[in-house]
């Protein structure tokens, strides 16, 4: 036996009128559904008898970054270092690699061969910290370490060909980031960004170390 379809009108909170039909779980009369549904005469605007509509909401923020942390530059810089620093990551994590790893290549790249400790001084790195990260680089092709000639207690790490072909494709992969991040900006506005961010970067850099000062002696 069919239950009753109840119907009826509501109205939302800007006063929008709309259709309210229940339908019990078992079978029933579509008739009377669609006859309610047909009885029912939606408008635009309060009920009859009601207040002033609501205001309308305003729409939501494209951001939900307060605007006034937005006037802080170390908070951008912050923000949007990170932002560079994850999509940096990924590129770099698809190669197996991490960022200690370009940083130590590039070290090379830029200077020659180097010793573990001269390479922990410059990097101010624990010694430990280094040497995995040179293994790392070893085990994969991509250095290549020696003991010095003139002291076999020291070992020298050097990028080998693979590593600069390897570098050489990483720092390409990388400038496709860079397009990525400052993508609203255009040619002259980059140049201009990166002048200025070298130059707080020499500001807040500290002093180098003295690669000399390395602990005399060491086995690496």
């Amino acid at each position: 036996m069919d239950r009753p379809v109840v119907s009826g009108v509501a109205h939302d909170l800007s006063g929008a009128t709309f259709a309210v039909v229940g339908i019990s779980g078992v079978p029933t009369d579509r008739a009377k559904v669609f006859r309610s549904l047909a009885n029912t005469e939606p408008t635009l605007g309060p009920p009859p008898g009601a207040g002033p509509a609501a205001p309308a909401l305003p729409p939501p923020p494209r951001t939900t970054t307060s605007p006034s942390v937005l006037e802080l530059n170390a908070y951008l810089m912050y923000a949007v270092g990170r932002a560079a620093r994850r999509r940096l990551a990924e590129r770099l994590e698809a190669r197996g690699l991490r960022l200690w790893h370009l940083t130590v290549m590039t070290l090379l790249a830029d200077i020659g061969p180097q010793m573990k400790t001269v390479l922990a001084t410059r990097l101010a790195m624990n010694a430990s910290d280094l040497g995995k990260v040179v293994d790392d680089l070893a085990r994969v092709g991509q250095v290549d370490c020696d003991r010095d000639p003139q002291d076999r207690r020291r070992v020298v790490v050097r990028l080998t060909p693979e590593g600069e072909a390897s570098l050489r494709s990483l720092t390409a992969d990388i400038a496709s980031t860079d397009d990525e991040i400052l993508a609203p900006l255009d040619t002259g506005e980059r140049e201009q960004l990166a002048g200025l961010l070298r130059r707080v970067h020499a500001h807040l850099e500290p002093a180098p170390a003295d690669p000399a000062r390395a602990r005399p002696g060491s086995a690496t």
